[in-house]
């Protein structure tokens, strides 16, 4: 009986999160059918099903998404990281903190897009440049992030560890690191959002690869199914994503009231 509820529990949670969306796909495909809106402006959904249909059977669109895939991951593994292990040295040190932090704050005031023209001086149109820009977006917000964690933890919590006797890595493993791990997730969420945020500009850097460049080749030729589909996509990566994310912190953040149910 218990199973049987809490399977209906998580059946009306899940009616609930896509009930939006789902009644979004239904308006528009009324909309577009009806001739309201015209087709070459917006396809109907049935449209962009069925260019995705055909772009999986001829093996293109698993091409394409595996190559963005690869590089998402590449740029989140190690922008993330980087600012990961930074986060750590500057909030653990004030000595860190006043070498590095104020440059760090300085360069994250830099728009990426402002970099794209020097990436592409700096290391050409290949691979490179492209992880380096996501890199570059995924590694801000986990820095910032982790940084504000470590400094945010209670300070009366680290005096109790210490009244108990906890060493510096047992006060750190129970203490600290439980303490920033809130701001350490909502960081990677954010960072997870950033990185398919800037995919798409990375994959405009003369790529011939990945779904950037499938959506933009179907610009040149009008392709607005192959366009929305491209946009669908980035959409759908993006709640995936966040599902991930949201996975971790319900595993990591148990002890914590916010994620109780």
């Amino acid at each position: 009986m218990k199973l049987i509820n809490k399977i209906k529990v998580i059946l009306t949670e899940q009616f609930i999160i896509w009930l939006i969306p789902i009644l979004i796909v239904i308006i528009w495909q009324i909309v577009v059918q009806s001739g309201l809106v015209s087709s070459r402006v917006m396809p109907a959904p049935l449209d962009v099903i069925v260019a995705g249909f055909t772009l999986t059977t001829n093996g293109e669109l698993i091409h394409h998404f595996l190559v963005s895939l690869q590089r998402a991951l590449l740029g989140f593994i190690i922008g993330g990281s980087i600012g990961f292990i930074l986060g750590f040295i500057t909030g653990l040190s004030r000595l860190a903190e006043n070498l590095l932090d104020s440059t760090i704050q300085m360069v994250r005031t830099i728009p990426l897009l402002a970099l794209v023209p020097l990436v592409i001086l700096w290391f050409g149109i290949g691979e490179f440049s492209k992880i380096f820009l996501l890199s570059l977006a995924v590694f801000f917000p986990i820095y910032l992030n982790t940084f504000h964690g470590l400094r945010s933890v209670d300070k009366d919590l680290i005096e109790m560890g210490r009244v108990y006797g906890l060493t510096s890595y047992g006060l750190f493993k129970n203490v600290i690191l439980p303490g920033a791990m809130p701001s350490i997730l909502v960081g990677i969420r954010m960072s997870l959002g950033f990185m398919w945020l800037y995919l798409i500009v990375a994959e405009t850097i003369a790529s011939n690869a990945g779904i950037g460049y499938m959506t933009m080749n179907a610009r040149e030729f009008l392709q607005t199914d192959v366009m929305v589909l491209g946009i669908l996509l980035y959409a759908f990566l993006g709640k995936i994503s966040d599902f991930l994310a949201s996975i971790l912190e319900k595993r990591y953040l148990k002890w914590h009231k916010g994620y109780q149910k």
